[in-house]
């Protein structure tokens, strides 16, 4: 293998394939990087048997070839070379790959590439195509509340059902729920069901840029896998066996109050709360005041007491249909949910201290975030 790419490139490359490196690899190639020529282009890929992730950037290609060579080693070099071209022969004899870029001059030992895993490509199954932007806000706005730990490990992806007419992204970890649907011109002809683990979903959302105008996702048969084809990458994962629950059930369908308040002022009084509510376990207190008259606003109180540090007492205007409400919730659960969303505007919707919560951007129904209430101190 003899190969020239531009040092910009290869960082970057490197840095979307590094993430699927595992950081206790079971074996010794699985803690390298694969490069491989393929139709003159330099093809970098990585994974944990779990995870896979491929990428192509531009090349002069003067000999075909593959090697794996030790991915944090590798990165760490190609991140501190100069920004030019670099250029990569390779050593077939002894497997050593030399790297020269300006005055530096390394050698990297390697294993045969064919030591390396297959990691699935897209091509081998048709593809369903998602707008990058929409899938890359669906990702956004359902990762975030999958759970991070497997005592329950269906609740560590993300359910995802197709259909002729969209697609639906669910995640739930106990005490949320977030569900985001989005419309497909072109869908699947029957119904499918799968469960995506959040942390490959995570993954592809960092990836995704403008430039990916279409994500195609591929679902091959019998292999219980899925595949995410861009611009420049792929994103191979296993999916998790097992039934999601039904969320639906948990979704409550009419409210006893119903606030509107501005997203980013709401924001900015759960992230004041939240300094004295990590105290408690991120506990704030959620007052919901009707206006007193037609002509004053009405009022949305968040407050947390830390008996060690003091307390914080932020207070919104909203607008405010039904009844008075007190609940307490996890202050950093509403921040993650107002941190995705995008519209000025946001409805809280309740029907007490002790039932679930609902929030939602004004004037959407394609999201909606569930959050269990906490027990409030009295």
């Amino acid at each position: 293998m003899k190969v020239s790419v531009l040092q910009e490139n290869l960082a970057k490359g490197l840095s979307i394939v590094g993430r699927a490196v595992p950081t206790r690899p079971t074996m010794q190639v699985l803690g390298n990087v694969l490069l491989e020529t393929e139709e003159g282009r330099l093809k970098l890929a990585a994974t944990n048997l779990e995870l896979g992730i491929t990428a192509w950037i531009g090349a002069r290609v003067e000999e075909d070839g593959a090697i794996t060579v030790p991915a944090r080693t590798f990165i760490d070099l190609i991140n501190q070379l100069s920004p030019e071209r670099v250029d990569l022969d390779l050593d077939v004899r002894n497997q050593t790959l030399k790297v020269h870029c300006g005055a530096t001059n390394s050698n990297i030992k390697g294993i045969d590439s064919n030591e390396f895993p297959l990691i699935p490509q897209a091509g081998e199954a048709p593809g369903i195509a998602i707008p990058g932007a929409v899938l890359r806000e669906m990702i956004s706005q359902t990762v975030f509340a999958a759970a991070t730990d497997d005592n329950r490990p269906i609740l560590t992806g993300v359910y995802t059902r197709l259909t002729s007419d969209d697609i639906v992204m669910a995640a739930a970890d106990g005490y949320r729920l977030s569900v985001r649907t989005a419309p497909l011109e072109i869908g699947t002809p029957r119904t499918t069901e799968l469960i995506i683990p959040a942390r490959t979903l995570a993954e592809l959302g960092r990836i995704i840029t403008d430039d990916d105008e279409e994500v195609l996702m591929s679902i091959p048969q019998g292999r219980n896998q899925v595949i995410f084809h861009l611009k420049n990458v792929d994103v191979a994962s296993t999916l998790l066996d097992g039934k999601f629950p039904d969320y639906n059930a948990i979704i409550p369908r009419s409210f006893t109050t119903s606030t509107i308040a501005y997203t980013a002022d709401l924001l900015r009084a759960c992230k004041r709360a939240d300094i004295f509510a990590r105290d408690v376990n991120n506990n704030a207190k959620v007052s919901v005041i009707p206006a007193e008259t037609p002509s004053s606003p009405g009022l949305v109180r968040l407050s947390a007491t830390s008996t060690e540090r003091g307390s914080a007492d932020a207070i919104v205007d909203a607008t405010v249909e039904g009844d008075k409400q007190e609940i307490s919730f996890n202050v950093r659960y509403l921040i993650d949910v107002l941190n995705v969303i995008r519209e000025e505007q946001v409805v809280l919707q309740s029907n007490g201290p002790t039932a679930p919560g609902v929030i939602k951007p004004v004037g959407r129904d394609d999201f909606i975030h569930v959050i269990m209430p906490m027990s409030i101190g009295r």
